[in-house]
């Protein structure tokens, strides 16, 4: 259903001058082939394979303000939303009291 769309090669714009000199194929001869090599443990220790991140007071000081920066900001998001929610719903109620007091009121009349 979801196939992706390969793309395809552009076709060469402006003048294209062929190679001057024509190359022939070459034939390939197999050699023999060449003894696995096993690997040699070093003396000293391993290099990692990736650099180490080396955390400064400065850096953790400011991952630690950035975290609590936008921990702030959700957090007074969701506050927002949940007194939006709230408000919406303390008038919704208020209004369904007005309306049936006023159609209670028909009534009796």
């Amino acid at each position: 259903m979801l196939r992706p769309k390969l793309p395809t090669m552009p076709q060469p714009t402006g003048h294209v001058t062929p190679p001057a000199a024509v190359i022939e194929p070459t034939t390939i001869t197999p050699g023999t082939p060449a003894p696995p090599s096993t690997p040699v443990a070093p003396a000293s220790a391993p290099v990692p394979s990736r650099p180490t991140v080396q955390l400064t007071p400065g850096t953790a000081l400011a991952l630690v303000g950035g975290g609590t920066a936008v921990v702030l900001v959700v957090g007074a998001v969701l506050v927002s939303m949940l007194l939006a929610v709230a408000i919406t719903a303390a008038s919704v109620a208020v209004c369904a009291v007005v309306l049936r007091s006023l159609l209670a009121s028909q009534h009796r009349r």
